[in-house]
């Protein structure tokens, strides 16, 4: 059974940071791209970032080149969002999603061209 699941977002003031984390289950992790996406309301689903293999040069859409961060450690089927200078359009519904990286490449999936296995998603708020 495929498991995908996300936590550490909250509340926080622009300017500071979150960290989240997504683990997977049910596939083998090494085998999938990986990646984050957000929507806010009123908007459509963007790809923030999304790494192909561990240590592999992620994807990041414009808007949070520079602030975040993104990693993957395959040992631990854990996929990261190191999020720094948080600013209030940040805020959103922010999802894990997987898919194989024998179909796909991290442009793909961030662009929401894959199919993809998806979590329930973590709420990221920043107060201004």
């Amino acid at each position: 059974q495929v498991q995908v699941v996300e936590s550490g977002g909250g509340l926080v003031q622009a300017g500071g940071s979150l960290r989240l984390s997504c683990t997977v289950s049910g596939f083998r992790f090494d085998d999938y791209v990986v990646g984050w996406f957000r929507q806010a309301p009123g908007k459509e689903r963007e790809g923030v970032s999304c790494i192909r293999r561990a240590g592999g040069l992620p994807y990041y859409t414009d808007s949070v080149k520079g602030r975040f961060t993104a990693s993957r450690d395959n040992a631990k089927n854990a996929l990261y969002l190191q999020m720094n200078s948080l600013k209030p359009e940040d805020t959103a519904m922010y999802y894990c999603a997987a898919a194989s990286a024998i179909l796909y490449n991290e442009y793909d999936v961030c662009l929401s061209r894959a199919n993809m296995f998806w979590g329930q998603g973590t709420q990221v708020t920043v107060s201004s």
